[in-house]
């Protein structure tokens, strides 16, 4: 006996009332902007300048001549 054929349309025709998952950068862009996020965003840029600060040739000016 031949399987039976289902007439049931795809699921982006049969729901187009639903969003779409957004992407990573729409997901990351958001989660940067949020306030609830801010003081944790604010300390890993502080913490990367400050490591990029001591790792340059500029951090030189910290070191004390004897």
């Amino acid at each position: 006996m031949p399987p039976k054929r289902v007439n049931a349309a795809p699921t982006a025709i049969r729901a187009p009332h639903q969003r779409s998952q957004p992407s990573v950068f729409t997901q990351t862009y958001r989660f940067i902007t949020n306030s609830e996020n801010a003081s944790m965003i604010r300390s890993v840029a502080i913490f990367g300048v400050a490591v990029t600060f001591l790792h340059s040739s500029v951090a030189e000016i910290l070191v004390p001549s004897f």
